[in-house]
């Protein structure tokens, strides 16, 4: 496992805490700046807070240039320590068994929620973060909930980030994993997989890789706010461009993107799901996102691509929601990310039974 220990400030703390999620509060900010972004009064209460909390991303600096692989681990390794106390306010409140282990030589974490019943049925998870930042640890606050929401195991995968981890090895890294699984006796029809963000895009591209390598696919997928389009096309990458209240593409995620995938290679379908052949099949899909976000073109595309060639789709929209409102601890009870759980959860028993 990485380590977690607390760096010297660097000039991109602000933003990789972020991105991630884990924003600091905006208790001693002057009141002008307390409500940067528009929330409306169709939000809940928490959301309203959480989102009344948010600096305006404008003001944060902007990310290493893609080669930058000295700048990108101390962003890493900040957003690591800062990570750590959410992490265990999580593990705290959960309760869940966590390990270190390897799956097909890559490492993972194997998390069962509290009073964990072994019915065969797992549940892998690609963690989000750019490509670039976070790991299977500082995503607990991810894949813990899932795992107490659906009473899953959950196979969290540490795959290598960005700029040394690169699209083609990541993806390789999740089929491993399946390969593991499958070694350990699991079959294909007892194995769904999730992602937020970035993790949305690598679990839906890593599908895709399976499927054309012959290898079968899992019984379900789940995407939450993915990354699904890295080029940044689509309407609301014009319509929401100011008012995404997380990052600025430009400044945060095109450094990201590019540092991930060469520009030629980012409309590839392992990359940039969006434009994947679905007409070959794929497992049944739930893609959830928020009103608020820049990605709500993906989440749209992302759906009608597989919908339209006549496979299974749920778009499952949260108004007013910002990126990746499922793993943020301030909204933890919040009715928009309990129904959102609620709905992945019974999407995946669905699909993968009991």
């Amino acid at each position: 496992m990485r380590n977690h220990k607390l760096l010297a400030t660097t000039t991109l703390f602000g933003a990789c805490v972020l991105l991630g999620g884990l924003a600091t509060s905006a208790q001693d900010r002057p009141e002008k700046e307390k409500s940067f972004v528009h929330v409306g009064d169709t939000v809940s209460p928490e959301a309203r807070q959480y989102l009344e909390s948010l600096p305006d991303p404008a003001t944060l600096p902007a990310w290493p240039a893609p080669s930058d692989v000295t700048g990108w681990k101390r962003a890493w390794e900040a957003g690591e320590a800062a990570s750590e106390p959410k992490v265990q306010a999580t593990l705290k409140r959960y309760e869940p068994t966590v390990k270190e282990r390897k799956l097909g030589g890559v490492p993972v974490l194997d998390i069962k929620p509290k009073g964990w019943k072994d019915n065969g049925k797992v549940l892998v998870h690609a963690h989000g973060g750019a490509y670039t930042m976070y790991s299977a640890r500082s995503r607990l606050p991810s894949s813990v909930p899932a795992a107490a929401a659906t009473g899953l195991r959950v196979i969290s995968v540490d795959y290598s980030v960005a700029p040394l981890g690169k699209w083609q090895k990541v993806t390789d890294q999740v089929v491993a994993v399946f390969d593991g699984l499958r070694k350990e006796g699991h079959k294909r029809k007892d194995i769904a997989i999730y992602g937020e963000s970035a993790g949305g895009a690598l679990a839906a591209g890593s599908v895709l890789k399976m499927r054309d390598q012959g290898r079968g696919m899992p019984a379900a997928v789940v995407l939450w706010s993915p990354w699904a389009d890295i080029t940044n096309r689509g309407d609301s990458a014009v319509t929401l461009k100011q008012f995404e209240p997380t990052y600025l593409y430009d400044k945060h995620l095109k450094p990201a993107a590019d540092a991930y995938a060469d520009p030629k290679d980012q409309k590839h379908p392992y990359v940039s799901p969006v434009y994947g052949d679905y007409s070959k099949g794929f497992p049944p899909t739930l893609i959830q996102g928020g009103t608020k976000e820049l990605f709500l073109s993906h989440f749209v595309r992302q759906y009608r691509a597989i919908d339209g060639a006549d496979g299974m789709a749920v778009l499952d929209l949260y108004e007013g929601m910002p990126h990746v409102f499922q793993i943020r601890p301030e909204l933890a009870d919040a009715p928009e990310t309990r129904a959102a759980l609620k709905k992945m959860a019974a999407f995946l028993k669905r699909h993968l039974g009991d």
